[in-house]
């Protein structure tokens, strides 16, 4: 199974927050959209980073709830780990594994078309498993 599974499925709608919005501000949004980390958007249509509710609470924990006022281009991690259509869900795994991170925006051509979830993957190792179950037991009924 490839990214453009879940993709196809699930939309390729991402919210985005923009460096200069405050840490603040993308709290609300998170939680407004109920999700836990927000892309940050280039301004062209790419990724300039990523921020993690995890981001925001190691920065809290350093620094205080002054953080909140702070840019998100001060917290946002910058080096962000991506993905494209064609990559399979084991290979998604296997960089969110690795990396300890739960979301992997989708990129082709420099442009954000996506991004998968840890709850995604899960979602979908789930049905795959649920329709080999099946399978196996279509074929032991009928043996």
């Amino acid at each position: 199974m490839t990214v453009q599974k879940i993709i196809g499925e699930k939309g390729q709608d991402v919210t985005t927050v923009t460096s200069n919005d405050t840490i603040e501000a993308a709290v609300k949004t998170l939680e407004s959209h109920k999700i836990g980390a927000v892309v940050v958007s280039d301004g062209a249509g790419g990724v300039a980073g990523i921020l993690s509710e995890r981001d925001i609470v190691k920065w809290i924990a350093r620094q205080g709830a002054e953080v909140l006022n702070h840019p998100v281009s001060e917290l946002m991690t910058t080096e962000v780990v991506t993905c494209r259509r064609e990559d399979t869900i084991a290979d998604v795994m296997g960089l969110m594994t690795r990396g300890k991170f739960r979301h992997v925006p989708v990129v082709e051509e420099a442009k954000l078309i996506g991004i998968i979830s840890i709850g995604d993957v899960v979602k979908h190792r789930l049905a795959e498993a649920e329709f080999e179950a099946q399978a196996m037991r279509d074929y032991i009924a009928t043996g």
